[in-house]
Order: structure tokens, then C-alpha cells, then sequence
């Protein structure tokens, strides 16, 4: 009986392990496609659920503000996209591919306002897990 007991302790503490695991597993392909999607989402839209899914761990943030240049990693990013949660910008976006193939993309996503329009330029990297984006580089014009 108390080799039953232990049976059956071992096997829901290996069950709850790999229920507690899953949720780090990536519940989408992680595509180009996704990965732009997902950012085109987080940044006008406040939607920003996937968004620590397609943001690679070493990620890199750049503005160019007139003469200076202010970076942010990861961590920053997106606890300032949290407090921007479900805002919505008033703009229009538009992405071009600047470069793709199989190991990297380079894809300028131009959002436009009233009185200015903001490039960001974003690299995303095949990685092992996954497309992920992996520096962003914006200029104000």
C-alpha cells in the first residue's frame, strides 16, 4: 500500500511538471510572419499577448532621437508596452521587406501619424526556437 501511495505521488508530481512546462512552449509556429504580426500588434494596437514569444531574450531596442541615441533591452520594452496595454495608436502602418533569407529578415514597418511618421526597423533571426526578433532600430521623420 505505502509503494502505491509513493506510485502514485511520483506520477502526479511528474504530470504537474509537465503541465507547469507546457505554458513555456510556444503555442503558435513562430514565423516571420507572426513575429512582424505580433509586434505590428504590440506597438498599435496594445495587443501584446505573444509578444514575449516572438521578442528574442538578447533583443535590443534602439531610437534615434535628433542626435542621441537612447537603447532599451528586452525587460524594458516590455514592461513599457504592459503600461500601454490595449491603447491604440492613431496611425497607419505599412511593411516592406528590406531583406529576407533563410537565417534573417530585415523588415521596415513605417507607422504614420498626423504630423510625423515613425520607421522602425526590425531584424528577426532564425533561431533555434523559432523566428524571433532580435534588435529594432527607430527613426523619427
Amino acid at each position: 500500500m505505502k509503494t502505491l501511495r509513493n506510485l502514485t505521488a511520483a506520477v502526479a508530481l511528474v504530470l504537474t511538471c509537465s503541465f507547469a512546462k507546457a505554458n513555456d512552449v510556444p503555442a503558435v509556429n513562430l514565423t516571420r510572419v507572426h513575429a512582424i504580426n505580433t509586434y505590428l500588434d504590440a506597438m498599435t494596437r496594445g495587443k501584446i499577448a505573444d509578444l514575449n514569444q516572438v521578442v528574442d531574450a538578447s533583443a535590443k531596442f534602439s531610437i534615434l532621437r535628433g542626435k542621441s541615441i537612447i537603447s532599451f533591452d528586452k525587460k524594458q520594452m516590455t514592461d513599457y508596452l504592459k503600461e500601454q496595454k490595449n491603447v491604440e495608436q492613431t496611425c497607419t502602418t505599412a511593411t516592406e521587406v528590406v531583406e529576407s533569407n533563410s537565417h534573417i529578415a530585415v523588415v521596415k514597418v513605417d507607422m504614420k501619424y498626423a504630423g510625423f511618421t515613425r520607421s522602425n526597423y526590425v531584424t528577426i533571426a532564425n533561431t533555434g526556437d523559432g523566428w524571433k526578433i532580435t534588435n529594432v532600430y527607430s527613426v523619427f521623420s
